[in-house]
């Protein structure tokens, strides 16, 4: 395949606020609090969900096909609570949920879709604390698992994706640490696992993710672009790019994640409106006054809602996630400022 591909992760916007009336909201992420289901372990209630979940992602598969989109990223709970059971021992509809999940990896293998996904940031492998450990290493199995009830075969293809997590202060005990929690994966899940650079100076740039990880265990490298511009550790966005290119085997391509800067985006469509509307003196405006204070308050590294420039890949044919809260709205005006780039 020539060109790059774009995909969004976990949430269908449109379908999910889907009325009743054009047939209902679609999603994967039903899930329900815990004390409505653990004290008296209503796994049927949780299965249920699952099912449903389930269902939903083949309606999300089928519209990224019908609109030309072949890669994405589904959410981490499918199953609900799922590192708290085993699924296949406990959940009434586990036949039915398996069924309706190979459904959809059946679906996405006929028609070229890549699938991922991107437990969240408790699942920390290199912890201090044991406890922490032991359940980052169930919560990563039940990810695999999913990727198994689908019909993958374990390949970086499919990949799970997590961050390295906190350094505690020394990146080398830590990493050392990181691959002894990787050591008591299973084989299915180490061939699906990949790490990604953090946005923080104290975390893991790319540099520090292949010197202190990539370099023992050959594990591959996701290139974050807005992590990269926080803490770059000396590389050029180009560098560091190829660097996480070189850690992927022969077959799979390289896949990144793509987003921008919220609170860029938002303070430059204040200062359009000023712009426009010749204001010198914001402060005599209160609402706009208002949006400004707003706006001071957002994180630097929080996501955009959609990309608004060109993403540079140097040259390579690339897969790209985009992590914006526009999900495939944001993908599709992404797509029209990347003609050239994408596939």
């Amino acid at each position: 395949m020539n060109g790059s591909r774009l995909g969004y992760a976990c949430i269908n916007n449109g379908l999910n606020k889907r009325s009743k009336s054009d047939g209902g909201r679609v999603t994967t992420g039903r899930t329900c609090r815990k004390a409505s289901w653990f004290p008296d372990k209503n796994y049927g209630l949780l299965g249920e969900k699952a099912l449903a979940n389930a269902q939903d992602l083949l309606t999300i598969l089928k519209w990224n096909k019908e609109n030309g989109v072949y890669l994405f990223r589904i959410g981490g709970e499918i199953i609900p609570w799922h590192d708290h059971f085993v699924p296949s021992e406990v959940l009434p509809q586990y036949n039915e949920i398996k069924d309706a999940l190979f459904e959809c990896g059946e679906y996405a293998r006929e028609h070229g879709m890549r699938i991922t996904t991107h437990p969240g940031p408790f699942h920390v492998l290199g912890s201090p604390n044991p406890a922490v450990v032991t359940k980052s290493i169930i919560g990563l199995e039940r990810h695999s698992e999913i990727f198994d009830m689908m019909g993958f075969e374990p390949s970086f293809e499919n990949k799970i994706n997590i961050h390295i997590g906190g350094a505690y202060g020394d990146h080398t005990t830590t990493a050392v640490r990181w691959i002894e929690g990787w050591d008591r994966l299973s084989d299915r899940c180490k061939k699906r696992l990949v790490i990604e650079n953090d946005d923080k100076a104290s975390m893991w740039s790319v540099q520090m993710l292949y010197d202190y990880i990539h370099s023992q265990i050959d594990i591959p490298i996701t290139f974050d672009y807005f992590h990269h511009k926080f803490h770059s550790d000396g590389l050029t966005e180009e560098e560091a790019l190829k660097l996480a290119a070189k850690t992927w085997p022969d077959g799979v391509r390289q896949c990144t994640h793509y987003s921008e800067s919220r609170r860029k985006e938002k303070q430059g469509q204040i200062d359009q409106i000023l712009k426009n509307s010749n204001i010198k003196n914001i402060e005599d405006f209160p609402t706009l006054l208002k949006e400004q204070k707003e706006i001071d308050k957002i994180k630097e590294q929080a996501h955009s809602d959609v990309v608004t420039g060109t993403i540079d890949t140097y040259g390579m044919d690339i897969d790209i996630v985009l992590e914006v809260k526009a999900k495939e709205q944001g993908l599709f005006e992404c797509r029209n400022n990347n003609k050239e780039l994408i596939n």
